[in-house]
């Protein structure tokens, strides 16, 4: 699965790890994250994230 990556703050979404803190369990595609979710670090919305290119 992909990874993202919030372009102001540097913060990487990883699939594989999810985001725990905030009930996204691990294995979960960024698609499929609710839209109202925000990057852990700065609190922007998805669209402050961009693909990683592996």
């Amino acid at each position: 699965m992909d990874r993202y990556q919030c372009e102001p703050c540097g913060y990487i979404y990883d699939p594989k790890e999810g985001d725990p803190d905030n009930k996204i369990a691990p294995g979960t595609a960024f698609a499929d994250i609710p839209e109202d979710w925000v990057c852990p670090i700065c609190g922007l919305g998805k669209d402050a994230f961009v693909k990683v290119e592996e």
